[in-house]
């Protein structure tokens, strides 16, 4: 993807983020679900094509790409750009895991924003199954459970990766839809309760054949290293608007580089450069905090939002080396 071109959707999403989300992010903080509308802005803008190729009507940019249009709109409202967030594996599924019909059939509208894709992954985390595919005579049966599935009543399709008998990972696309067999609790959190974040309880769901994408092996190593520097985005954006509110200072800097951090990171220190991300917007948003004084505990303050937004990116999809860089950079030391 030309890096103009790139560049030109990345104005985009921070004019969006600036005149759009973020005026809106504390009615939406307060909100049960983001508006649909912000959604559509996104599509309008022709974000949703960021992961797609240019034949199916994408933009053709690399999975990098997309990071830092997510740390533009996570600068406007955490929760819109994490329901954002999920799309682009679906997006990037179709093109380079499914067959031609499913191919065919979603993946120009979601290069479109027309259907707008969320994520069901227990299958692929680390230890004993939580969410099993076996085959059938006519397709698939999922049993077991997917804990954090955002965005529900949101997105239209979910890619759904779960643990067969023999320990591969089968992929499956899904109906994000109330149907036989599924039970949906929705999930109370701190922060980004819009995302509309839910528990999946599968129970003999049956998906037909022709919504099978790929079967291959299970990476439980690396799982998630693809993902993490998107991940890392979303700690940069709240970084970034608490930068923006506080003015200028120091942290100005250190934003700079923990995001060149997180584009140069490569195997183990993808993890350490996303716990970088989240430990700046811990305590950038902990300066703005003080910086605003006790006003900023109304909860029409951006900076309490901020906060508990900076809480958030400590543990969200988080892994074992995100945890332990996390825990020794916090950790006080003798």
């Amino acid at each position: 993807m030309a890096g103009e071109l790139l560049a030109g959707y990345i104005a985009q999403a921070r004019l969006l983020a600036d005149e759009v989300l973020f005026p809106a992010a504390m009615a939406v903080d307060r909100s049960d679900s983001v508006p649909v509308s912000h959604f559509d802005r996104l599509a309008e803008a022709g974000l949703y094509a960021l992961a797609g190729p240019a034949e199916a009507g994408g933009l053709g940019a690399d999975p990098s790409a997309v990071g830092p249009v997510l740390e533009a709109l996570a600068g406007g409202c955490l929760a819109t750009a994490f329901v954002f967030a999920q799309h682009h594996p679906l997006v990037r599924m179709l093109n380079c895991e499914a067959g031609p019909e499913l191919r065919d059939r979603w993946l120009e509208p979601a290069c479109r924003g027309e259907v707008r894709g969320g994520l069901a992954l227990a299958g692929v985390l680390p230890g004993p199954p939580k969410l099993r595919a076996e085959p059938t005579a006519d397709g698939w049966r999922l049993d077991g459970t997917s804990p954090w599935v955002t965005g529900w009543g949101r997105v239209d399709l979910l890619r759904v990766a779960a643990r067969t008998a023999d320990g591969r990972i089968a992929s499956l696309v899904v109906d994000a839809v109330d149907q036989p067999g599924l039970t949906v609790t929705r999930q109370r959190l701190v922060a980004v309760d819009a995302s509309a974040t839910v528990n999946l309880q599968f129970e003999r769901v049956i998906v037909p054949a022709d919504r099978f994408a790929s079967i291959g092996p299970h990476d439980e190593a690396g799982y998630g290293i693809t993902n993490l520097r998107a991940q890392g985005s979303l700690a940069l954006g709240v970084a970034g608007r608490c930068c923006t509110l506080l003015g200028s200072s120091p942290f100005d800097d250190e934003l700079a580089a923990c995001r060149q951090a997180l584009d140069e990171a490569e195997g183990d220190a993808v993890p350490v450069a996303r716990a970088g991300a989240s430990e700046l917007a811990l305590r950038a948003a902990a300066a703005l905090v003080v910086a605003v004084g006790s006003r900023s505990i109304l909860l029409e303050e951006h900076a309490q939002r901020l906060a508990r937004e900076a809480l958030f990116t400590l543990v969200f999809a988080s892994r074992e080396g995100i945890r332990r860089s996390l825990l020794a950079r916090l950790t006080p030391r003798p």
